[in-house]
């Protein structure tokens, strides 16, 4: 048996089918692109720095939209870092496997974030802007990052290990150790051009990381 419902008059009735039809109708946005745009505004000025007002201007929707798919601003925060980190690892990963060999593939990789185009240089990593507004003052956050950062080191590390047995790599070097300290030249990286280095600068720190490893 359906809910019965009663209504005080013909207006409370009409509101109450046009709500149902409200509910009904299908989303006028798609969910990829307006989450990319609030990637857009939290990797620029950070999750305190990024009002709602901010996000509902970039993604083109209304508060009810945003609540109604997103939840509030944190829950759409962390859904953006989430698809940021799992992006920006996967294209990582897709580098890293275009060299001639493992150490051109790292090279690769480091010199990849040089070479954005022009109108993405500016914006800055939202994944190393995580780390330096929230540390690991937030659970859900410092999961979010260390999840990321675990597949980039093993990546990473296998890389110089296959470099290393190919006899690109010195024999002394870590292969650890040298993972870690090129995850941390790529963040280095990244903070240098949100700095506003140029291309050419940043492709020599990611040269001059590839050959300390000889």
């Amino acid at each position: 048996m359906g809910l019965r419902l009663f209504f005080d008059s013909d207006l409370d009735r009409s509101i109450w089918n046009n709500h149902l039809r409200l509910m009904a109708r299908p989303k006028e946005f798609d969910r990829e692109t307006v989450l990319l745009e609030a990637i857009k505004v939290f990797s620029d000025h950070g999750y305190e720095g990024t009002s709602t007002d901010a996000l509902l201007r970039a993604m083109g929707i209304s508060r009810q939209s945003l609540y109604d798919t997103f939840g509030d601003k944190r829950r759409l925060y962390l859904e953006a870092l989430q698809h940021y980190n799992a992006t920006s690892v996967t294209e990582i990963l897709r580098t890293l496997n275009t060299g001639a060999s493992p150490l051109q593939g790292l090279e690769a990789a480091l010199v990849a974030f040089a070479s954005r185009p022009a109108a993405e240089a500016p914006l800055g990593c939202m994944g190393v802007g995580a780390v330096c507004e929230f540390g690991r003052s937030d659970p859900e956050i410092t999961l979010l990052v260390e999840a990321s950062g675990r597949v980039l080191l093993t990546a990473f590390e296998r890389l110089v290990t296959d470099a290393k047995a190919a006899g690109e790599v010195g024999a002394d070097v870590d292969g650890r150790a040298a993972a870690q300290f090129l995850t941390a030249t790529l963040s280095g990286i990244k903070i240098a051009a949100r700095g506003g280095a140029s291309p050419a600068v940043l492709h020599d720190i990611a040269r001059m990381a590839i050959r300390s490893l000889r």
